[in-house]
């Protein structure tokens, strides 16, 4: 290692996305240190290790937060709100006391921060938030990222799509095809509940289950992981990007489109259409949510088209084989 080698610092580097980033960090010639439990640099639970770490680093990167790959019982909902707001929490703070803070803090978000879209794409400029809970779960996570003054970091919310790769959701879909359950996704009348209600300081929405007659054709906004990466990297070369931008690709497909992909990748020539009562029992085995499947995400990259990012995976099949 000489003087001059660059650091970077991974919180949450232990989850889908944190071996693959840490790994493309060092590839670029980084130090990576990272942040988490077991097994890191620095430990949640010492902020003076976390605030020594992030000290003197050239760039943060926030993984950090529970897998929304679960119900959302009331202890799922609170974990999953706290351990993102938590853990961005504690990454302001030891940037804010850092004597040389990181040049660029690069922090998870997620597209699912937009309304429910059919009539037109959701861009960084014109989109427009949604509510419930997995939109205050973002609007909160984002609010602790871009509070205050932070003169010598520019900070960037990662707005990511459904991410196509070796990942938990891409794994539930290939289940639930290879049960037979690989057809069309038809929202509509379910057993009325309030795992979706708002959450945190100011909850949106009237805690109802939305519910949307989208015949299959919501909109399943992607991107594959090596193109999260290489946004990553673009973002990171490029000083004039900063505040939220959105990862997703620029050619969404839509829920009929994505279980028919899903099929053929898992060679099942089959797939029952589930109406939203039916996909509630299916996803109460499969310990998931049916919002996955059912919310509309219409999420358009705009500044990094503008900027002149090229994506490498543009065709859902294509990226459901890499």
């Amino acid at each position: 290692m000489t003087d001059e080698q660059r650091t970077a610092v991974v919180a949450g580097a232990s989850g889908f996305l944190g071996p693959k980033v840490v790994a493309a960090l060092r590839a670029d010639g980084y130090r990576v240190l990272t942040i988490g439990r077991a097994g890191a640099d620095a430990s949640w639970d010492a902020p003076a290790a976390v605030a020594r770490v992030v000290d003197g680093s050239d760039l943060l990167v926030n993984l950090a937060g529970k897998s929304v790959g679960c119900r959302y019982t009331d202890a799922n909902r609170d974990e999953i709100l706290r351990s993102r707001v938590a853990t961005t929490q504690a990454l302001h703070d030891a940037v804010a006391t850092a004597a040389a803070p990181p040049g660029l803090w690069l922090n998870s978000s997620t597209g699912t921060i937009y309304r429910y879209a059919m009539d037109r794409p959701q861009d960084e400029t014109r989109g427009e938030l949604g509510t419930g809970f997995s939109v205050d779960v973002a609007r909160n996570w984002e609010a602790t990222l871009f509070a205050g003054e932070l003169p010598g970091t520019r900070r960037v919310a990662l707005r990511m799509a459904i991410v196509i790769g070796d990942g938990p959701a891409t794994t539930m879909l290939k289940r639930a095809a290879k049960l037979g359950a690989g057809g069309p996704n038809f929202d509509g009348w379910c057993p009325p509940h309030r795992r979706y209600r708002g959450i945190g300081p100011d909850p949106s929405g009237d805690g109802g289950v939305p519910q949307h007659r989208s015949h299959g054709r919501q909109r399943f906004s992607w991107i594959h992981v090596d193109d999260v990466i290489a946004a990553m990297r673009f973002i990171r070369d490029h000083d004039e990007l900063q505040g939220p931008i959105n990862l997703a690709t620029a050619t969404p497909s839509d829920n009929r489109t994505l279980m028919a992909a899903v099929r053929r990748r898992v060679r099942m020539p089959f797939g029952l259409p589930t109406l939203r009562w039916m996909l509630e029992i299916g996803m109460l085995l499969l310990r998931n949510e049916s919002e996955l499947v059912l919310k509309s995400r219409w999420v358009q990259p705009q500044r990094l088209l503008d900027a002149g990012f090229e994506f490498t995976h543009t065709d859902l099949d294509e990226a459901l084989r890499v």
